[in-house]
């Protein structure tokens, strides 16, 4: 927790010079833009380890347990 305050002032000086050069900082990406990008490779994931019939039991238990 003592290292909290270099790793603040290196964010700070990284946001300014992204902010310098016309760059976004980290974290503003629009939450479907993020999942455009992860649903490829999680439907890849999918077929090359055939985890499908894992997916389909794990969602029926979340299910299960919100009662639904």
């Amino acid at each position: 927790m003592a290292d909290t305050a270099p790793r603040t002032l290196i964010r700070t000086r990284e946001r300014k010079a992204l902010a310098a050069f016309g760059g976004r900082p980290s974290g503003t990406r629009h939450p479907l833009v993020a999942t455009a990008m992860v649903l490829p490779l999680a439907a890849l994931l999918v077929v090359v380890f055939g985890g499908w019939d894992a997916v389909v039991a794990q969602a029926s238990s979340v299910g299960v347990m919100l009662g639904r």
